[in-house]
């Protein structure tokens, strides 16, 4: 699956990147359809610590699965989005295979 990451006002390190490579295809290999993702990294403009903002977007056949979460870290905040897209991946699978 292609992992496609842009951030915003910076420069993504190698690190980084290959952090969010391997948690986004951990999706790809809970179900056969996701085409792709596009993972777009933020810093909030506020006080608050919790200003690291994670967006994935996950391209499935037919259909896209969105997640925006914001932590203290790139790293805790594309964790959680994951989780969420799991979430959102396995109440797919149920609604397909209902059909």
């Amino acid at each position: 699956m292609k992992v496609n990451i842009n951030s915003v006002h910076f420069k993504v390190d190698k690190k980084l990147e290959i952090f969010i490579n391997e948690k986004v295809n951990k999706l790809s290999n809970m179900y056969d359809g996701v085409i792709g993702s596009d993972v777009t990294l933020k810093v909030a403009n506020n006080d608050k610590p919790e200003n690291k903002i994670a967006e994935i977007r996950l391209q499935i056949r037919g259909y896209d699965l969105y997640a925006k979460k914001q932590n203290k870290s790139f790293e805790e905040a594309t964790d959680t989005a994951v989780d969420a897209l799991k979430k959102q991946l396995i109440k797919y699978k149920n609604k397909i295979r209902k059909k």
